[in-house]
């Protein structure tokens, strides 16, 4: 499917077409790395790893984000009259609202109870990801890229209403990509995580300085009680990651994952293919005790953030899940000069350990009328209450009452 048409005016006038394409292979690497960078250093904007060709690559050809596990390769393609790339959106035909982490399962069964399809629906997005990074994504050569954001999001509804589906969602998007989904028509959505920032700390006893006395000591107790048992942590990166680290990983993600969602999203095959292409991108904290892995993390480096993503254990202990997730991701961030870490989605229990309050966005089209504007109803209702409980966190984190605000924008 192509969708065409022009942007600018006068002689400046320029044909375009939005085109979809089934796959990441149907875009060269040198391509994608036009939109999104190459690697972490150097870069004039933020380098997300999961934007990255070999991240989105290896989530396809792993199986993992396929049309049989209900994520069929959409992607667009915005192409100027010669056929060269301006701009791209990385998107998947929807069979089911499984491992997007912004829930519209009360949206779908609301249309379906009146005799609609709300399946399939369109969903941009990095698969099983809910990290912010760019989702219009634009060439980064050109000049006027606000413009390119603006042809990009009115041809992803372009394409919506051409493929008469119910909806586009856009999840997890930046202010740029935000600004320009409104402006087409997109319904703005809200939500909480909670982030970790760095605030030129130059240990961990330095961030700890900033707490509260009562908070500063339970979390001192957390850390010492949580590797008792004789626990060692080791950080894994590049070369160090093996097959084996690997597979040890592996046992701990599936035991975790099998009991929270039933089944898990990734597969081993999946990790192979990231520790092939992108180790440097990549931390594991891994905990031993009596010479072997007993729990471990998967985290993603960029180029100012550490974004925590899977955690599991075969081995149960008082407080190791926070050491290994979030007191070990605040070291590492440290350590390395690091500004932010996103530590996932959802957990009020994060507050307590020095992650504050920050609101995501996500934006909707709905060509259904009548549902569009059940939902923009209710998405007022919600921005409302998500702002609301924000205060609420921002009241109680564990910082000092004398430190300076922070202002996570």
């Amino acid at each position: 499917m192509t969708e065409r048409g022009e942007t600018g005016s006068g002689a400046g006038q320029t044909a375009q077409a939005i085109r979809m394409v089934g796959s990441m292979r149907d875009f060269t690497r040198a391509a994608w790395d036009s939109l999104v960078g190459t690697s972490r250093a150097g870069l004039g904007s933020a380098y997300n790893p999961f934007l990255s060709y070999d991240f989105l690559l290896s989530i396809e050809e792993s199986g993992c984000a396929t049309a049989r596990t209900g994520w069929r390769g959409t992607h667009l393609r915005l192409e100027d009259g010669d056929g060269n790339l301006l701009g791209a959106i990385p998107c998947y035909l929807k069979s089911h609202s499984q491992g997007e982490y912004v829930f519209d399962h009360g949206w779908a069964d609301a249309f379906e109870r009146v005799g609609g399809d709300y399946y399939p629906k369109l969903q941009v997005s990095v698969p099983f990801t809910p990290v912010t990074g760019p989702r219009l994504l634009v060439r980064r050569d050109l000049g006027d890229d606000a413009a390119v954001r603006g042809t990009l999001a009115a041809g992803l509804r372009a394409v919506t209403e051409r493929m008469n589906v119910s909806s586009a969602h856009v999840t997890f998007v930046g202010d740029d990509d935000l600004h320009a989904l409104a402006q087409a028509g997109y319904l703005h959505r809200t939500d909480q995580q909670f982030h970790f920032f760095n605030e030129g700390y130059g240990s961990y006893d330095d961030f700890l300085a900033t707490l509260a006395s009562r908070k500063r000591k339970a979390l001192k107790k957390e850390r010492k009680e949580a590797l008792a048992a004789g626990i060692t942590i080791d950080w894994l990166t590049g070369s160090d990651i093996t097959e084996s680290a690997w597979d040890d990983f592996f046992a701990f993600y599936m035991d975790t994952g099998g009991r929270k969602w039933g089944r898990p999203y990734l597969n081993r095959k999946f990790f192979s293919l990231i520790g092939e292409r992108m180790a440097s991108d990549i931390l594991l904290v891994m905990a031993k005790r009596n010479g072997r892995y007993i729990a471990g993390a998967i985290n993603f480096i960029g180029s100012d953030r550490l974004y925590g993503r899977n955690w599991g254990c075969i081995e149960d202990h008082p407080f190791l899940h926070f050491e290994v997730c979030y007191h070990q991701a605040i070291d590492f961030t440290i350590a390395r000069g690091l500004q932010v870490v996103e530590a996932g989605a959802q957990g009020e229990h994060k507050l307590a350990r020095g992650y504050r309050p920050v609101t995501t966005h996500s934006a909707h089209y709905i060509a259904h009328a009548g549902l569009r504007r059940a939902v923009d109803d209710y998405l007022r209702r919600e921005r409302f209450e998500v702002g609301r409980i924000s205060d609420y966190f921002e009241e109680h984190t564990p910082f000092r009452k004398d430190m300076p605000d922070h202002d996570p924008s």
